[in-house]
């Protein structure tokens, strides 16, 4: 089943355009690397899809539901869970408190989110701003988890990270994949560590969908001509 479908969206800050007509295709259980240099539109593309930025031509649809109209908080209640970029948890509230704040009912809940990780189980009273960098993002990912999304999107979530740190969001991801069948579109740097978990990746420049496939057909001169500094 398709979950996520873009086609040829277009969006603008103020006057100035940003997306020029992006394509995004995902399937229901599938995990996509949305890739491209700083500057691209891949932030502004997860801002369409999460209605915190209204499109201004092409379709979006999640789940057969055209997402046209609709307030951020709506799409959400479909089923979208966002790990924004630069973590945001709310600072001053306690670690059980950020995860309460957003949860509804499902297989989410506080002791899964605990047995995934475990520093938050110890830190549950703990408010967020007395948190290091790492344990703010796990807080942020299991708060998106809470809300039990059909999807979940990861805005750069291991960006800042300590490289230790990093191999734990990323075995966290690698989990979510084996054990749940989530959908997950991801944005990270992390060539590497993408191929070893995406099944198809998306790139875009210059607010176009400049390549889309498998990952195992990104070949080097792919990376080098659309990733390459």
């Amino acid at each position: 089943m398709t979950l996520v479908e873009m086609r040829d969206v277009t969006a603008f800050y103020g006057p100035s355009q940003a997306l020029f007509g992006v394509d995004l295709d995902m399937a229901e259980g599938e995990v996509v690397a949305l890739m491209g240099r700083n500057g691209m539109g891949k932030t502004t593309t997860i801002r369409a899809l999460t209605r915190m930025l209204p499109h201004r031509g092409g379709t979006i649809r999640f789940a057969g539901c055209s997402l046209a109209g609709l307030p951020s908080h709506r799409a959400a209640r479909l089923g979208i869970g966002l790990v924004p970029e630069g973590r945001r948890a709310f600072r001053g509230l306690s670690v059980q408190e950020n995860l309460l704040a957003a949860a509804r009912r499902g297989p989410w809940d506080l002791s899964r989110v605990y047995d995934m990780f475990p520093r938050l189980g110890e830190r549950r009273t703990q408010d967020a701003a007395t948190l290091s960098g790492g344990e703010q993002q796990m807080l942020v990912i299991g708060r998106a988890l809470t809300t039990n999304p059909r999807l979940l999107i990861l805005d750069e979530a291991t960006e800042g990270l300590a490289p230790l740190v990093r191999q734990e969001i990323w075995a966290a991801i690698r989990k979510l994949k084996q054990e749940t069948g989530l959908s997950i579109l991801i944005v990270d740097k992390s060539l590497k560590e993408l191929s070893h978990i995406a099944d198809r990746a998306v790139i875009l420049e210059k607010g176009r969908t400049a390549w889309a496939g498998p990952m195992s057909e990104m070949t080097q001169g792919l990376a080098d001509r659309y990733l390459g500094v």
